[in-house]
């Protein structure tokens, strides 16, 4: 498209706003759950869609960024769009791309244009309801042009602080701009810095609070085999005996999330117009706003559409002997919750780790994380041009694992062989791992040279 790389922001509406209003307003032909937040954006945008198609609904799913392919972030009732119908879909916006460009200081933006090309393709299908993953932030990423019914704000952490600002407080401001008057927002838990933000903002706004750990939760987990065994307290009931193909304590937690949003799109999101004072009253309060089973779900279809969900990219195994595991956490957070999940999840006597990273990414609060549960570290490089250079990795990595346990390896597939043969130095094959991880762009590329989903 030739518009710049995606990471260098100009924060605005305008521009988007005049993109989809000469294309007809495609992001009003169908309801919108809009989702926010720091980490595990894409995997609960996932779990609402499966949720939703296993009701028989026709779905838009868009998220970003892809692991493989550029299709990937468009995706009708669970499959990308096609290559043709991408290149249709291209072509549907490209009339008027110089049109807009010539109103504005700044060029519209490749993802300004990928935003609108994914709320066309929605509109053309046409789909029953869009479940839309904000790019970063959200009170002026370009999804924020739709009005989500149900607006979705997953665990807030420091990240992309270039942007969104150095606080939870500035974080949250951002993200809080995706909660509209009327809308139902459904809350994961939160610091209580950023929940702070987030409930102002529904008071504000007149929305209706849904608060994991007040309004919905998870009652209960137990590690299986492939995942883990959940109960969950929804808004609208209780929902027991869900096996989730995922790992880890953040996965039931973004169940959870996911269902709720379900229910409260379900049971209909209050209608737009003045904030209603009676609902902002009582959130203030703490009190509990939902209740009742006009949302409730079939806890058949609850089991059914989470035992068929996937996460790419998110603790996925991708091979085993050794097991190597894939996992696109990319700030201390995320990587707190992958730690947690490997060592309650897997049985690991020696775990050796790939890392490829951003370096505007808070590289050593990462690398703190990942301390305690690497035997050996090797340090490399993805594709992306903000990737850091391994020798500088390396001597940041030094200073927390010390110089013998760390590798530098300038090729990620030269990097994955040699964990591989870290990891069954010993020769106790049974209990050797590795983990591969850093960025969702290392995940992808890890994807593809391991051959993931190839039926090997």
């Amino acid at each position: 498209m030739g518009r710049g790389v995606e990471w260098e922001i100009d924060p605005t509406l305008d521009r988007i706003a005049d993109l989809v209003d000469v294309l007809g307003a495609p992001h009003r032909a169908y309801p919108v759950i809009h989702i926010a937040g720091t980490n595990g954006k894409s995997t609960t945008a996932r779990l609402v869609e499966a949720l939703l198609r296993e009701r028989g609904l026709r779905t838009g799913l868009y998220t970003s960024p892809e692991l493989t392919t550029l299709r990937e972030r468009i995706a009708i009732d669970g499959e990308p769009i096609g290559e043709e119908r991408f290149v249709e879909a291209f072509n549907d916006v490209l009339p008027y791309l110089q049109l807009v460009d010539d109103k504005h200081e700044t060029r519209l933006s490749f993802f300004e244009v990928l935003t609108a090309m994914a709320f066309a393709a929605f509109a053309d299908a046409p789909v029953d309801v869009a479940v839309v993953e904000a790019g970063m932030g959200g009170a002026w990423d370009a999804t924020n042009v739709a009005d989500g019914a149900v607006a979705v704000i997953t665990p807030i952490g420091l990240d992309h602080t270039r942007y969104l600002g150095d606080t939870l407080e500035q974080i949250a401001g951002e993200k809080a701009g995706i909660i509209k008057p009327g809308a139902i927002a459904v809350l994961a838990q939160q610091p209580v810095e950023a929940a702070e933000v987030l409930l102002r903002r529904v008071v504000e706004t007149g929305a209706t609070a849904a608060r994991e750990g007040v309004e919905y939760g998870v009652l209960g987990r137990d590690v299986a085999f492939g995942g883990q065994q959940i109960s969950l307290r929804g808004l609208h009931g209780v929902y027991d005996e869900i096996f989730l193909p995922l790992f880890g304590e953040h996965q039931a937690s973004n169940a959870a999330t996911a269902l709720a949003a379900v229910e409260a799109f379900a049971g209909g999101a209050p209608t737009q117009g003045e904030p209603n004072l009676e609902a902002a009253t009582r959130i203030a309060s703490g009190e509990s706003f939902l209740g009742g089973e006009e949302g409730q779900l079939d806890p058949a279809l609850v089991r059914s559409g989470f035992a068929k969900s996937a996460s790419p990219g998110r603790l996925e195994v991708a091979r085993t002997g050794p097991t190597v595991l894939l996992d696109a956490a990319h700030n201390p957070a995320g990587m707190a919750a992958t730690v947690n999940t490997v060592t309650e999840s897997f049985g690991f006597t020696r775990l050796a780790g790939v890392l490829a990273i951003a370096a505007d990414k808070d590289v050593a609060g990462v690398l703190d994380q990942l301390e305690p549960v690497l035997a050996e570290l090797v340090v490399t490089r993805n594709s992306s041009a903000r990737s850091m250079p391994p020798e500088e990795l390396a001597e940041i990595a030094e200073g927390i694992f010390g110089a013998e346990r760390v590798h530098v390896v300038q090729r990620l597939d030269d990097a994955i062989d040699r964990a591989i043969g870290l990891a069954e130095e010993t020769g106790e094959y049974r209990g050797a791992g590795v983990l591969i991880t850093g960025s969702v762009v290392t995940a992808g590329e890890a994807r593809t040279l391991l051959r993931v989903g190839e039926g090997r």
